[in-house]
């Protein structure tokens, strides 16, 4: 009996059940932002668009909400380009920071953020996102396994 060779313990565990199960997540979680982007909550977003962008506020959130559609569906089905796809959620997450801080900075109530408690406390979510994009899809590890093996 041949038995397949194990495989390297980085791989491993980029690929294991907790990660799958975050990827899998936040992949749901960026698809339903998105479709709210263009249905439900399309005006709470407007809100919340920085007004120095230089695009208007509805089409803005037009093109972030495919963003995360895209996004979201790429985390959901894009398994063997989960470590690239997850470098691009965690940049677009960093890309709409300037959104959450606008709304902090200006007091800009959306989605039931009425306070600046509220609203600060969501400051802290967003670095969240991205180390949840990095952490899920195993592309912080890739990042760090190879540059051990260029030292």
């Amino acid at each position: 009996m041949i038995l397949p060779e194990p495989r390297p313990a980085a791989a491993h565990s980029r690929r294991s059940l907790p990660r799958l199960l975050g990827r899998l997540a936040l992949g749901t979680f960026l698809l339903l932002a998105g479709i709210s982007h263009l249905t439900f909550n399309r005006e709470a977003f407007q809100a919340q668009v920085p007004t120095w962008v230089p695009l208007g506020p509805d089409l803005v959130v037009v093109l972030s909400g495919i963003a995360e559609i895209t996004l979201g569906l790429a985390l959901l089905v894009l398994h063997r380009w989960r470590v690239p796809v997850g470098w691009v959620v965690a940049a677009f997450f960093v890309a709409i920071f300037p959104g959450n801080i606008s709304q902090f900075v200006t007091a800009t109530d959306s989605f039931g953020l009425n306070s600046d408690l509220s609203r600060g406390i969501r400051l802290i979510f967003q670095p969240l996102l991205v180390l949840w994009a990095l952490w899920a899809t195993g592309a912080w590890q890739a990042w760090r396994t190879s540059r051990v093996r260029r030292h």
